[in-house]
């Protein structure tokens, strides 16, 4: 495992109401479902997986701040903060390590408000439309954003 730090996956507002809230936009999948196949694929990768879900704002600012130095990489769904959230975005800018804004729906193709990221002005890269398999592909990037930071 590179360096042995984990990979965090933060969750914002709702995701734990994943399966069951509009299940047309954001699949049938639970985010224990999600969680668990992240962390079997992360784990094929040599990483393990801190994962969380919050609808507090702050403490996902806070679990950003926690991984600046416990972290390989994070994955973030920051969900509906993602449209709202200078202090997510400042918190991203602050850390050194890569962090991936995921989703699951594709933002761009749904309501206007939904189009402007202040996420992904700071984030390194963006997954996102591909359902649950979003977060899959974002611990693939994660994973290889980590081991090229081990061989800089």
């Amino acid at each position: 495992m590179p360096d042995g730090k984990p990979i965090y996956v933060l969750n914002g507002p709702n995701l734990n109401l994943l399966g069951s809230r509009e299940p047309h936009i954001y699949g049938s999948a639970t985010l224990a479902d999600i969680e668990a196949a992240v962390t079997k694929r992360a784990g094929e990768l040599g990483h393990t997986v801190v994962f969380r879900q919050s609808n507090i704002e702050g403490e996902l600012v806070d679990w950003l701040q926690e991984a600046r130095d416990k972290a390989a990489a994070v994955v973030l769904n920051a969900a509906a903060y993602t449209h709202t959230s200078v202090a997510l975005h400042d918190a991203i800018k602050a850390i050194a390590i890569p962090v991936i804004e995921t989703h699951l729906s594709n933002p761009a193709a749904r309501e206007d408000f939904r189009h402007v990221s202040l996420v992904g002005k700071a984030a390194k890269g963006v997954i996102a439309g591909f359902g649950a398999t979003s977060y899959l592909l974002a611990i693939e990037a994660a994973a290889a954003l980590a081991k090229e930071g081990q061989n800089a």
